[in-house]
């Protein structure tokens, strides 16, 4: 392109990681110069068009705030002044200018591009950074608290999605540059810690528990609460009348549990023992469980995690500035004499003393503060728990100074419900479990192709793998705040958007170049790929596609939504399944130049695909 611009004037842009970001400094830089307006103006209302057939960018003339001519004229205008290497003539569309880009001389510097930057292509490091324009400012630190499962119970849906979510996100913000810190916030502690404690008493087994922790504790916990459900009934029916239920806090095995919780807090050694080894085997278990799903943690924490002197400070703040009062003997915040009338009255502390959850995500809110000094903190946990994120968020801003400021980079990421998780005898079981059956499934379905097993190496595992696929690729499909129906036969499916076929169309990538060993990598970065397909519309299209997956990242930070690069990640294997017939790689008739060529889209292709199913949290399979 003849005009270019400092990327000064463009602090947003980054050619050399975008190629629409390289057009878009050029197409600004001259549109700006014969409108006589600022380029930022013009840079920042360059858009993507809706679909290709309408441009690679598009830009809305009124934007230009010119005065004395229409938009239409003015479209007219530009479009007949402006000229640019590598860009076609504007096309005006009303008050639109729309602009396509030269097909060879754009794929001469795309695919080279992906080719060169590998597993990095997509991401922007320099968005994390505190100031773009000097680095050694450092990155922005990023929390991501996320799964957050209860200890000594199952790993159940609402987790899952948690996970998946979470772990998404992570892997986003930390190839964008943050410096993130993933966190597991358990729930092990509290009042419903001391009824299982209580269960463990009542129903519980060494010779059950050596042989399945987990389960057992689980039945455990279903057992004690089975047995806790008329006093909770009973609790909930007195509340909603009215009356004072100190007298039904203080028996039956709701004053048990409490009782015990107020041990564990009071630091007895036997209370915290067995709590330990509850927790301790729990971890060992999930660790196990994220594994499989490429999942990690920097840090295992939670409630049991924040210390009675943090709380004792978080306490003095909200007492001196007066968001916290005594009644009934137990510490409250009326949010309704702060201007939060919708979030009614939450309990700090107990009437016997002891910690309740909002106090205990204050304080864990502080000791991250002091520890990591973060930025910005996302909370991924279900819509259900609004309201409590909302009180929380509030308490930060009544605390006012460092708490108040903070709190402004805490955000909650919400997602709907999974209905429907059970495997295939029907009974809800463990993650493991469900990944099991439908890993299962998948490794029947590759049996059925008897050639093709035999060249897997680990047919397991890739079974295994696929199944994951599939049940990730399922939960990301919808916006995070949909509810959806888990289904096994419309999630193993090879047909249709699901996991098993995005994970087919990477497999057949692959499958290309083992047909072509003597191509190297060098051989791809050396071919003039612009001007030998320049003219083939289904390799136009393709290359187009890839070259919007920057966007499609910068985008999902914007949205927080797996579901922005899923989408996106079918729409460019839709358009690899059509474009086979059209672009075959292995052809004598066409010549070395051609077959190396289309080697060089595909291999760019494979490359956009696999960079985005891993920022997803997928592991790409090679052969299936």
């Amino acid at each position: 392109m003849a005009s270019t611009q400092s990327t000064a004037a463009f602090p947003s842009a980054f050619p050399d990681l975008n190629a629409l970001d390289r057009y878009r400094v050029a197409i600004a830089t001259e549109l700006a110069r014969i409108a006589n307006v600022a380029p930022n103006l013009v840079y920042a209302g360059l858009d993507r068009a809706s679909t290709l057939d309408f441009g690679d960018l598009v830009f809305a003339v009124p934007r230009l705030r010119v005065k004395g001519i229409k938009p239409q004229d003015l479209a007219q205008k530009l479009a007949c002044e402006l000229k640019l290497e590598g860009v076609q003539p504007a096309v005006v569309d009303d008050i639109y200018l729309r602009f396509f880009f030269s097909p060879s001389t754009f794929m001469s510097s795309l695919l080279p591009q992906i080719l060169t930057q590998g597993a990095r292509y997509g991401l922007n490091p320099n968005v994390g950074l505190r100031d773009p324009s000097d680095p050694s400012a450092g990155r922005k630190r990023m929390i991501v608290e996320f799964s957050s499962p209860n200890i000594a119970k199952k790993f159940h849906a609402g987790h899952l999605r948690s996970t998946i979510i979470g772990g998404f996100l992570a892997n986003l913000f930390q190839g964008s540059g943050y410096d993130v810190v993933r966190m597991n916030y358990l729930g092990d502690w509290g009042r419903q810690y001391g009824l299982l404690a209580c269960g463990w008493q009542k129903y519980g087994s060494e010779e059950e528990f050596a042989r399945d922790p987990i389960d057992h504790l689980f039945q455990v916990y279903v057992k004690i609460n089975g047995d806790f459900a008329p006093e909770e009934e009973a609790y909930k029916a007195a509340k909603a009348r009215g009356e004072d239920t100190a007298h039904l806090e203080n028996q039956g095995l709701l004053g048990e549990a409490k009782r015990y919780f107020a041990r564990m807090e009071e630091g007895d050694q036997d209370a915290l023992a067995l709590w330990r080894r509850f927790r301790d085997i729990s971890i060992q278990r999930y660790r196990e469980t994220y594994a499989r799903l490429n999942i990690h943690f920097d840090e295992y924490s939670g409630e049991s995690q924040v210390g009675q002197e943090t709380m004792g400070k978080a306490e003095e703040i909200l007492k001196e500035k007066g968001v916290a009062e005594t009644d009934k003997g137990a510490e409250i915040i009326d949010f309704g004499k702060h201007g939060a009338k919708k979030l009614g009255v939450a309990i700090v502390r107990n009437r016997n003393g002891t910690s309740n959850y909002l106090l205990r995500d204050v304080g864990a809110a502080m000791q991250r503060m002091e520890r990591y000094g973060f930025d910005e903190m996302l909370y991924v946990v279900m819509a259900e728990q609004e309201q409590h994120l909302k009180c929380l968020f509030k308490v930060m801003e009544l605390m006012g100074g460092e708490h108040a400021e903070k709190g402004k980079g805490m955000r909650h990421v919400s997602f709907g419900k999974v209905a429907g998780m059970s495997t295939r005898k029907g009974t809800v079981k463990f993650l493991d479990d469900i990944i099991s059956d439908v890993g299962g499934f998948m490794h029947d379905v590759m049996r059925r192709n008897e050639k093709k097993y035999r060249e897997v190496a680990s047919p397991e595992d890739t079974a295994e793998m696929l199944g994951i696929s599939a049940i990730m690729v399922q939960d990301m499909s919808g916006k995070r705040a949909n509810n959806y129906e888990y289904s096994l036969e419309r999630m193993t499916a090879f047909e249709g958007d699901t996991g098993p076929y995005l994970q087919y169309a990477h497999a057949r990538l692959c499958s290309i170049f083992r047909k072509i060993p003597d191509i190297t990598h060098q051989d791809l970065l050396g071919v003039d790929a612009g001007t030998l397909l320049g003219e083939s519309p289904h390799a136009v299209r393709l290359a187009r596609i890839m070259a919007l997956y920057p966007d499609m990242v910068n985008h999902a930070l914007k949205t927080l939504e797996p579901a922005t690069i899923l989408t996106y990640l079918f729409r460019l294997t839709h358009e690899l399944s059509s474009s086979y017939d059209h672009l075959k790689v292995v052809n004598p008739e066409e010549g070395r130049e051609m077959s190396i060529a289309r080697a060089a889209l595909y291999e760019a292709a494979r490359q956009t695909l696999r960079n985005g199913m891993v920022l997803l949290g997928l592991t790409p399979v090679d052969r299936m």
